[in-house]
């Protein structure tokens, strides 16, 4: 941006803060946490069985925001600001949040000021944070009845990108196809729904709250589990489902995707011809290529008591 022709001089605040935010979180790591648990509790999948961001009604979508800043405020512990939602390296920081990137409004009060910008898309399973000081030529002069603003195309291009379509840990649900998803939720069953979640999610990783929002049921882990749930009902079909909390070594030696402490993996395995892959129950075993005839239920595999 420039004044009068000449180049504005640097926003040591702006600065500042980003250089904070980025000490607070190096990888973003925490950040994309925070978009995830909020898209989660927004969803409130138990609950509702919903995973979709237009499942939600409009009310809920404005609440998003407000989740968001709560969610982020928990993490990172930032106080609270005289006129702005947060104070960050002593400077006063207000956290917007759109569904839809360069459509975040605008009030009075932000004028002047500077702004955590946030835009997430679950469907695509990425995430951005950035950050602009609001004056007059980065926004719109028209205004909507609350007199709120927003961005203008220099705005838009001014905004110092954090992150920029970082990676969200992935809702399953939204990658399978709809034919998938809707085999899925077909039976009435939590139980039946589960089982059929580790058949079509094979070899992608299932975040525990994915598993709640299909079974809808309180205790929505013990369906994972052997004893009636999916590993026992699933093992004669040939799937081993691994936690994250405790077969990450497995997942490895499988050549799977590894999943985090509160998710799962399914895979689909048969015996290893050439004696290569993990040794589980007295034999080696690898993951099954597409379509391949299963020829023996699956070992079994360590289940502590307390899972995920």
């Amino acid at each position: 941006m420039t004044i009068s022709g000449q180049q504005s001089p640097p926003d040591l605040a702006l600065t500042d803060v980003a250089i904070e935010i980025k000490q607070l979180d190096p990888q973003g790591v925490k950040w994309a946490a925070v978009f995830r648990r909020t898209y989660d509790m927004i969803y409130n999948g138990q609950e509702t069985g919903r995973y979709r961001w237009d499942q939600l009604m409009k009310t809920e979508k404005t609440h998003f925001g407000t989740l968001f800043e709560i969610n982020a405020q928990r993490i990172f512990e930032f106080d609270g600001g005289d006129k702005t939602d947060f104070t960050i390296a002593g400077h006063e920081v207000d956290a917007k949040w759109s569904q839809t990137q360069g459509g975040w409004m605008l009030p009075p009060e932000v004028f002047n000021e500077l702004a955590l910008v946030a835009h997430a898309n679950d469907q695509k399973s990425t995430w951005s944070l950035g950050l602009i000081r609001i004056t007059e030529d980065v926004r719109r002069e028209a205004t909507n009845r609350d007199k709120k603003s927003q961005l203008n195309a220099i705005g838009r291009n001014s905004v110092q990108w954090l992150w920029h379509e970082a990676p969200l840990r992935p809702n399953v649900l939204l990658q399978l196809s709809p034919e998938s998803v809707e085999r899925i939720f077909h039976s009435k069953f939590g139980t039946q729904r589960t089982h059929q979640l580790f058949r079509e999610a094979e070899g992608r990783i299932v975040h525990r709250n994915i598993v709640a929002t299909v079974s809808r049921q309180l205790d929505h882990q013990k369906r994972v589990r052997y004893n009636g749930g999916s590993r026992s009902a699933l093992a004669p079909e040939g799937y081993l489902i691994l936690s994250g909390l405790y077969h990450r070594t497995l997942a490895s030696d499988l050549n799977v995707q590894i999943p985090n402490r509160d998710e799962y993996i399914s895979v689909k395995v048969v015996p290893s011809e050439n004696h290569t892959g993990p040794f589980i129950a007295g034999q080696r075993w690898r993951r099954a290529r597409p379509g391949e005839p299963i020829s023996q239920p699956a070992p079994p595999i360590s289940e502590p008591r307390r899972e995920v």
